[in-house]
């Protein structure tokens, strides 16, 4: 029995081929926050199309919440909301500046793969999707606060299958780097095993909160990481508004 056959993908518009264009050197991380936009009439005359086709491209990235304009200076990437999170993952490093401490992280392993069925249906993304694997501990003073396991959807930033972050850790390097438009937080408790006792430098079986995130932008998977807390050296915060 043959297969159905699948319905013909529309072509995209002229506008909506300079939307996607300017939306992919955002999300790649090619155009980092700050990065000056070619001004419309620039745009204008490299895709040969008038002001006013530019101008809705333009318009629908600053909706999005992907530019920003100011007027007479131009259109710049914008840098992401993170302030719109329900609850914000605490800064290792701001909350160890606060006690006066110093903070590093490690980078525990690093690999680029393919996910097999199950994987991909927890993290949200299609079998075979290519992605970015790093596990890394955070230690505020002598002490190791938080192991962090992360995939790194590489359709969505194809820039992290070249970065160490040796530097930065990935957490503060996709938020600086790529805008996200949703997010999830779900918060469960979990007893250290001998693994991750020795990572975070706790007895087997301690109590551990772990903080399982996700996010997307447009619709489509940037990233899911469990942050797993050392119990006693850790607290999150969520303040609320009606």
């Amino acid at each position: 029995m043959n297969a159905p056959l699948e319905p013909p993908i529309a072509p995209l518009s002229l506008t909506g081929r300079i939307h996607r264009d300017i939306q992919q050197r955002i999300v790649s991380g090619d155009w980092p926050a700050g990065t000056r936009i070619p001004f419309e009439t620039e745009l204008a005359g490299q895709y040969r199309c008038s002001r006013m086709t530019v101008n809705k491209a333009l318009s629908a990235l600053v909706q999005e919440g992907l530019i920003t304009r100011r007027r007479k200076a131009g259109s710049f990437v914008a840098e992401p909301k993170v302030e719109q999170a329900v609850m914000e993952i605490q800064d290792f490093a701001m909350e160890a500046a606060r006690l006066n401490l110093p903070y590093h992280h490690e980078i525990l392993a690093h690999s680029l793969k393919r996910l097999g069925v199950a994987a991909a249906r927890a993290a949200g993304l299609p079998h075979g999707a290519r992605v970015l694997h790093v596990m890394c501990r955070h230690s505020i003073g002598e002490r190791p606060v938080a192991f962090e396991d992360r995939l790194i959807a590489l359709a969505a930033v194809p820039a992290a299958a070249d970065e160490q972050f040796d530097l930065i850790p990935p957490g503060t390097w996709l938020l600086r780097r790529v805008p996200w438009s949703q997010a999830e937080h779900t918060i469960r408790a979990c007893c250290a095993d001998a693994s991750l006792a020795r990572v975070l430098d706790v007895k087997p079986g301690e109590a551990c909160l772990v903080l399982h995130r996700r996010t997307w932008h447009l619709g489509k998977p940037v990233t899911t990481v469990d942050i797993t807390y050392a119990g006693e050296r850790q607290h999150l915060v969520g303040r609320f508004s009606p």
